[in-house]
């Protein structure tokens, strides 16, 4: 098998991995966590998730380092 055949199973495997945790997924406040910015104007609003951001870092960075083993 050639090294974009592996890939490609890879990936297909965890977007049906994603696919059925989904409906627990769903449940997850992301993009509400304590250190995301929201900023309320009257006709506007501002939204930067910084701890979002981080948590979704961290994890890629773990999943990466194992597939690199």
């Amino acid at each position: 098998m050639t090294g974009t055949g592996k890939w490609l199973i890879i990936i297909g495997g965890l977007i049906m991995v994603i696919g059925l945790l989904w409906p627990w997924l769903g449940k997850i406040p992301w993009g509400r966590l304590p250190g995301d910015i929201v900023i309320e104007g009257e006709n506007s609003r501002f939204y930067f998730p910084v701890t979002t951001m981080i948590i979704v870092s961290v994890v890629i960075s773990i999943l990466l380092a194992l597939f690199r083993r």
